[in-house]
C-alpha cells in the first residue's frame, strides 16, 4: 500500500464514526488537500474498491449509462471527484435505498454540495458531509491541540514558549496543502500555486459553470487575496473588470464553491441594532494567498498592515480545521459594530456559548487590545466565556475576568 500516514489527518476518525452508521460519506474540501488520501486510506483498510472520476474513461461510463454504471458499483467503493459526474447522484440515490446498509460509499469533492442543490438533495438524508482543510499546523506538527477545548473551559495554559518571529511569517507562506510541504523555494512553492489555480480553473470551474470570462478568474482571485481578513467590497472587487457587481458576485460565489475563498457572517443579536452586517473575506489558505500577492517573507515583514491580515486568516483557518475534527459543534463569526469596536473572530459553541479571538502580529499585548472583546464581552452577557489576544509572546497572561493575553504557537500545542 501507498504510504498515505506522513502526515496524520485528524478528521480520519470521524470519518470511521461516520461510515458506522450512514450509508454514504463524502469527504469535501479544496483540490490537492488531501481528501484522495484520506478516502483511500480509509477504504483500503475496510476493502473498497476506488474508481476516480478524474479518470476519462470513468467518467465517460458514468456519464453515459449512470443508472448502470451504479448498478455494478460493489458494495463498498471509493468514488473520487463525484462532482464531475452529477448524472450519478440520483442513481446513487436508488442503489442506497435498495441496500440502506452503512459505510456503502465513501464520496469525495472538490466543490461544495451544500452550495449546490442538484447535488446535496439527491442524497439528503443518506450521506453524511465531512470537510477536509488542508493541513492545520498541529497535523504538520504531529502535535496534540488543545486550544479550543482550554478556550471555552477558560482553561487556558501552556508551557513557556519562545516567541516565533520570522518562523511564524514562515508558516503563513509555507499554507497548509501538503504538495508544497515538500518544496524547498518559494519559487517552487509559488510555482506549485500557480499551476494549482490554472488546474482548477480550465477542470473544475469551467465544467461546473457557465461562466463566461475564465480568464477574470485568476485576477479576481489575486484581488481576493489583499483583501483577505477585510469586510466584503464587491465594488472593489469589480473595479478593474467591466463586470457588473451582481456578475462579479457570481464569479466570488463559485470562489466559496471550489473552497478557495470563505465568508464569516458578523455575529448580532436581534435586539443590538448598531452592529455592522456585512461579512468578512477569508482566502481559503494562506500559502495560496501569499503565491497569488507574490509575497515572500521581507516583503512580508515589511508590509505590517498585510502581515496583519494574512495573520489573521491564518488563525481562522486554524481554528477552523481544528473545529472539523471536535465533537462539538462549531460556528463562526466576527464582530463589529457602529462605534468602531471589533472581533477578528467570534467561535460559537453548540449554538450557546461564545468566545471571542482577537489576532496581533507583534509580541506584546497592551490593555486596548482587548476594547473589542470587552464590547463583546457585554453584547453576548451570560454566552460569553473568553477572549483571547492571540500575540508573538511567549506566556499565557490573564487581562481581568475570563480575558487572556496567549501566544498564537498555543494553537497547534506540543508533542
Amino acid at each position: 500500500m501507498a504510504d498515505y500516514r506522513f502526515y496524520p489527518r485528524y478528521l480520519h476518525p470521524r470519518v470511521i464514526e461516520a461510515l458506522s452508521d450512514t450509508p454514504a460519506v463524502l469527504i469535501h474540501g479544496p483540490r490537492q488537500c488531501g481528501k484522495t488520501t484520506l478516502a483511500r486510506l480509509v477504504g483500503e483498510e475496510a476493502g473498497y474498491a476506488y474508481f476516480t472520476f478524474d479518470d476519462p474513461t470513468v467518467l465517460a461510463a458514468a456519464r453515459e449509462d449512470p443508472v448502470g454504471f451504479a448498478e455494478r458499483l460493489p458494495s463498498r467503493t471509493v468514488l473520487d471527484e463525484v462532482q464531475r459526474a452529477p448524472e450519478l447522484f440520483t442513481s446513487l440515490k436508488r442503489a442506497i435505498d435498495r441496500d440502506r446498509r452503512a459505510g456503502r460509499f465513501i464520496l469525495t469533492g472538490s466543490a461544495n454540495v451544500l452550495l449546490v442543490p442538484q447535488l446535496s438533495d439527491s442524497l439528503a438524508g443518506r450521506m453524511e458531509i465531512l470537510r477536509l482543510f488542508p493541513l492545520a499546523q498541529c497535523e504538520i506538527e504531529g502535535s496534540v491541540p488543545r486550544f479550543l477545548d482550554e478556550l471555552f473551559a477558560g482553561t487556558l495554559k501552556m508551557p513557556h514558549a519562545g516567541r516565533l518571529g520570522d518562523g511564524l511569517v514562515e508558516r503563513i507562506l509555507q499554507g497548509g496543502y501538503p504538495e508544497p510541504q515538500k518544496r524547498a523555494t518559494w519559487r517552487r512553492r509559488r510555482g506549485w500555486y500557480r499551476n494549482y489555480i490554472e488546474t482548477i480553473v480550465q477542470r473544475d470551474i469551467r465544467e461546473f459553470s457557465r461562466l463566461s470570462r475564465m480568464d477574470a478568474i485568476p485576477r479576481l482571485l489575486e484581488l481576493a487575496a489583499g483583501q483577505t481578513a477585510r469586510l466584503l467590497n464587491v465594488s472593489e472587487l469589480a473595479a478593474p473588470f467591466q463586470l457588473s457587481r451582481p456578475t462579479i458576485g457570481d464569479y466570488v460565489s463559485m470562489l466559496e464553491t471550489v473552497f478557495l475563498i470563505d465568508f464569516v457572517s458578523p455575529w448580532h443579536r436581534n435586539r443590538l441594532k448598531r452592529l455592522i452586517k456585512t461579512p468578512k473575506l477569508h482566502v481559503g489558505d494562506t500559502g495560496l494567498a501569499a503565491a497569488l500577492l507574490g509575497l515572500d517573507t521581507g516583503q512580508l515583514l515589511a508590509d505590517r498592515g498585510l502581515l496583519g491580515q494574512l495573520l489573521e486568516t491564518f488563525v481562522f483557518g486554524e481554528i477552523k480545521r481544528q473545529a472539523s475534527w471536535c465533537e462539538r459543534e462549531m460556528a463562526f463569526f466576527h464582530y463589529r459594530d457602529k462605534d468602531g469596536y471589533e472581533v477578528d473572530l467570534v467561535v460559537q459553541q453548540d449554538g450557546k456559548h461564545l468566545a471571542g479571538v482577537e489576532v496581533k502580529a507583534a509580541g506584546t499585548v497592551v490593555e486596548r487590545d482587548f476594547r473589542g472583546l470587552r464590547r463583546l464581552q457585554q453584547a453576548a452577557a451570560k454566552a460569553f466565556v473568553a477572549g483571547v489576544v492571540l500575540y508573538d509572546g511567549e506566556h499565557v497572561l490573564p487581562f481581568g475576568e475570563r480575558m487572556f493575553a496567549v501566544p498564537v504557537s498555543a494553537l497547534w500545542g506540543t508533542r
